[in-house]
């Protein structure tokens, strides 16, 4: 199955127009269709909508939330008028507290949502429940774009493997793209030794994946480096990979805000595009 339908969701203008590029290109690859949700978000503090509470602050919050969305709405429609794909954009605004929920509502229909790394300069706590929601609440695909970020090239993949369902439903996400790809490795880091696949750490991955006219073959690398996402990016940099595939929170959200874990370290320093899965 292919994308037939790629939502981005932009919370505020992209100035790089890193996901809103990589949408357009996957979009256009695939003969999709493009949906752009244009986000303003109403920040009024909670306790300001109960009963009582001052009724021009939020008017205030909601009128620049309105402006907001309209300036993200015609900033995507100039880059996407010069297009030639199908596209449509949509307004949306909505409470802070409410934001999982809106996206989720919309993602839910997409076969694929795109957005922009959600940690660095100028990001806040909505990139980061953008990509939550589509990848918990809505169950969709998630491809997110470094910072700086021009072109996917998606000749050469690299599937970060460890037996959980997370990473094979990020497997079968990315099917379409690794069909068309010339290499893709299947990257196991230090497979452990009562795993099933023990004798031949990732032969029943590598065997689905030639049913489906991939040719892939099996790197078995060392946790030479203190985190998992650090030994998956050398391994990207050492066979010159422009798209990484991996599950996304095989822990609890909760543990890895606390503890860290290989999808949050991934998504604060990725340096090529991510298509994750839960």
């Amino acid at each position: 199955m292919g994308y037939n339908s790629v939502l981005s969701v932009l919370p505020d203008t992209d100035p790089g127009q890193s996901a809103l590029s990589a949408a357009i290109e996957i979009t256009r690859q695939a003969d999709a269709h493009l949906d752009v949700l244009a986000l303003g978000i109403d920040r009024t503090p909670t306790a300001h909508l109960y009963a009582g509470a001052n009724a021009l602050i939020q008017q205030d919050a909601r009128n620049d939330a309105v402006q907001k969305a309209a300036d993200i709405s015609d900033a995507a429609k100039a880059r996407l008028q010069a297009e030639d794909i199908r596209w449509a954009v949509d307004d949306g605004v909505v409470h802070l507290p409410l934001l999982n929920r809106f996206v989720a509502s919309r993602a839910r229909f997409a076969d694929l949502v795109i957005m922009p790394q959600p940690y660095g300069e100028g990001k806040g706590a909505e990139h980061e429940a953008i990509c939550e929601s589509a990848l918990f609440d809505a169950r969709v695909p998630l491809l997110v774009c470094p910072q700086e970020f021009e072109k996917i090239d998606a000749r050469r993949i690299v599937i970060g493997w460890n037996e959980s369902p997370e990473a094979l439903a990020a497997i079968r996400a990315a099917l379409p793209v690794m069909q068309a790809a010339d290499l893709v490795s299947i990257a196991v880091i230090d497979p452990p030794a009562h795993s099933p696949d023990r004798s031949d750490p990732g032969g029943p991955l590598s065997k689905m994946l030639a049913r489906h006219g991939i040719n892939a073959e099996i790197s078995v690398l060392s946790k030479s480096m203190p985190r998992v996402s650090d030994v998956l990016m050398r391994h990207m940099s050492d066979i010159d990979a422009g798209l990484l595939v991996m599950g996304a929170y095989g822990h609890s959200r909760f543990r890895e805000a606390i503890l860290g874990g290989a999808t949050r370290d991934m998504l604060q320093n990725i340096k090529q595009p991510v298509l994750f899965a839960h």
